[in-house]
């Protein structure tokens, strides 16, 4: 199986549409190509940040070639396939076609919350099944159930294409047993724009970002400045964005990065139900922010 490297920055990628709710292809290409020339080093389609529980199943095949053919090999691409029906999952992977991809993503089971077996026996299913390397996605926020490190650690130990996890439970203590429970090139990857420095100062990769679709180039450097020992200045740097990465989580995402993005005339700020478009008071403070910020 081919081995790719998830180090550094990774883009939960948006899912533009169109004012009348159709995906809008134009904007994924302007998102994607600013993302390569922001020096990102793998996109992620398909993820929450995707909006990808509203698309269609012809959305997602169309999105997954689209983004493919778009990227042409220039940077890496990882493919949400996750889901709370371990079958369907398994049949997915089965039969769609990722060619050109280097991963899955796959987050934890939501609604079930089945215990830790439950858990093991889930992405153990799915790591046979998969014809790519599996990232874990642990986000109990979401999904209403905690990865622990020993599970994780077990995965990791019985299956050798469990490559890593992305976490984001906000748990750094628990970041910290991952890395001291699994073997030296399992990857841990925050799933938290706010926590980068921190979990890569914990030996974490990178981080899985939301930001980055604003801004790539500067979530880039953040990113290249911890991995390189400049914890200092990264965390300078990844402060000075603070206040955007808040607002951006405040009325849930992908509802404030397409609120940036639609400022930034980037594309629309439409979503679909049961999202909304930000509020006119997110609205207003996002481009106080950025103003401040880009000034």
């Amino acid at each position: 199986m081919k081995k790719i490297n998830f180090h550094g920055l990774g883009v939960a990628l948006i899912t533009p549409f169109t004012e009348n709710g159709a995906v809008d292809f134009a904007a994924v290409a302007r998102v994607v190509d600013n993302l390569i020339d922001g020096g990102v080093d793998y996109i992620l389609v398909l993820g929450t940040t995707g909006e990808t529980p509203t698309l269609t199943t012809d959305e997602r095949k169309a999105l997954i070639r689209f983004v493919r053919d778009r990227v042409d090999s220039r940077v890496g691409l990882m493919v949400g396939v996750g889901g709370n029906c371990t079958r369907d999952v398994v049949a997915t992977l089965n039969t769609w076609d990722l060619s050109g991809y280097d991963a899955i993503l796959s987050v934890n089971p939501y609604y079930n919350k089945p215990n830790q077996e439950g858990l093991y026996q889930h992405f153990k299913a799915i790591a046979e099944a998969s014809p790519l390397p599996v990232m874990l996605y642990n986000i109990p926020g979401r999904t209403g159930v905690n990865m622990t490190p020993e599970t994780i650690a077990r995965l990791a130990s019985d299956c050798d294409n469990i490559i890593g996890v992305k976490e984001a439970s906000g748990n750094l203590e628990q970041m910290e047993r991952v890395k001291a429970l699994t073997p030296s090139d399992f990857l841990l990857i925050s799933g938290d724009d706010g926590l980068t420095v921190e979990v890569i100062k914990r030996g974490g990769m990178g981080v899985i970002s939301v930001l980055a679709n604003a801004y790539p180039a500067e979530t880039a450097e953040v990113v290249q400045l911890a991995l390189s020992g400049n914890l200092e200045e990264a965390t300078q740097k990844l402060n000075s964005l603070d206040g955007i990465v808040s607002a951006l989580f405040e009325e849930g995402n992908p509802v404030g990065i397409k609120t940036a993005l639609y400022l930034k005339g980037v594309c629309s700020n439409t979503m679909r139900l049961p999202l909304v478009a930000g509020s006119e008071a997110l609205q207003v403070k996002m481009k106080k922010l950025i103003d401040e910020y880009e000034k």
